[in-house]
This record gives C-alpha cells, sequence and structure tokens, in this order.
C-alpha cells in the first residue's frame, strides 16, 4: 500500500512527534508499504483564497505556483493518506488546516446529491480516492469532547474527499498501535 504521511508539525523543536512520525514510517516500510512523509512547514503552500481559480482558470490545479500541486500529486496516487498534527488551541496545526484547504483541486465544482440528503462536490478523477486516518497529539488541557470535535470534523471532511476516516488515533500510545491499525485497512 502507498502511504502519504502529512507532517503538519509546526514546530521544528518538537523533535518528539517528528521521531514518532519516522518509527511510524520505518513500522510500515518493514510490513512491505511504500512511506512517505511530507513536513509541511518545510514546503512553500500558500494560503487558499477562494478564488476558484483551480476549478475554472487552471482546472485540477491550485493557480498558485507552490508545493500544493505535488502535495495533490501524491495525495491522489496513494492508497492511503494519514493526516498528523499536534493539537493547538484544540484542533491541529495551521499548517495542516492549509494543506486540507490545498486539496480542493481534486474535486469538480459541480455538486451531486449524496445518501440522498446531502450535497457535495463531485470527484475529479474516476478512481478510488485515498483512504484518510487522523494522528494527532494531546495538549494539556485536551479532553474527550475535544477529540470528538476533531474527529467529527475529520469524518466530514472524509466524506466531502470521497473517502472515509478509517481511524483518530494519538500520539500517546504505541507506534506499532497505529501502525497494525494502518495494516488491518
Amino acid at each position: 500500500m502507498k502511504i502519504i504521511i502529512l507532517n503538519g508539525n509546526p514546530d521544528a523543536d518538537n523533535i518528539k512527534f517528528d521521531n514518532y512520525l519516522r518509527d511510524l514510517s520505518d513500522s510500515l516500510e518493514s510490513d512491505n508499504h511504500t512511506t512517505n512523509i511530507l513536513k509541511l512547514r518545510e514546503m512553500n503552500i500558500k494560503y487558499c483564497i477562494g478564488c476558484f481559480g483551480c476549478w475554472l482558470k487552471t482546472p485540477g490545479q491550485c493557480i498558485f505556483k507552490d508545493d500544493s500541486q505535488a502535495i495533490c500529486r501524491e495525495v491522489i496516487n496513494s492508497d492511503f493518506v494519514l493526516f498528523a498534527a499536534p493539537l493547538v488551541m484544540g484542533f491541529p496545526s495551521a499548517v495542516l488546516k492549509i494543506a486540507m484547504d490545498k486539496l480542493i483541486p481534486l474535486l469538480l465544482p459541480y455538486i451531486e446529491l449524496v445518501n440522498n440528503k446531502e450535497c457535495h462536490h463531485e470527484k475529479r478523477y474516476d478512481k478510488k480516492y485515498p483512504l484518510i486516518g487522523l494522528l494527532i497529539e494531546r495538549e494539556d488541557d485536551t479532553d474527550s469532547e475535544d477529540i470528538k470535535i476533531v474527529s467529527d470534523i475529520f469524518s466530514r471532511f472524509a466524506i466531502d474527499f470521497k473517502s472515509s476516516l478509517c481511524f483518530v488515533k494519538e500520539t500517546n500510545i504505541p507506534v506499532q498501535e497505529v501502525s497494525d491499525e494502518i495494516n488491518s485497512i
């Protein structure tokens, strides 16, 4: 399975988080998966300005020439995407959110009815979109309600992304448990 890990750790001094992802990648590769960790803080990713250029002017690509095009290419050609970030003020880091917003070119501007009750964008590509997982690092005051809110938001994101959220895990569990969860997909 081809696995992309979007490392949304904004703090280069948070070595523990980066090491956790490296250890997870090593574990997955030892199970014959192909992994690629994208350190989002080191990439040039401009904010989405909601201009619809990726739908109208340059279909399938952001109008800004930044690293989001490479991220989209990696994501759409993977089997599984792990969104990984520390929580910052109760939500995964801004650098991860910026990257999530820049995945919109993978969808079309056209709307379809899903489950006979919700409107969502249509897929741009006629292929299976990757499954999604979320790995978060708690803040000192993170509680179960915070985790539920973040889980709900990512579940909704997965629906819009033509996928499903397979799990939400925290970095306070052993790497092997996350690896096993991914291997069970």
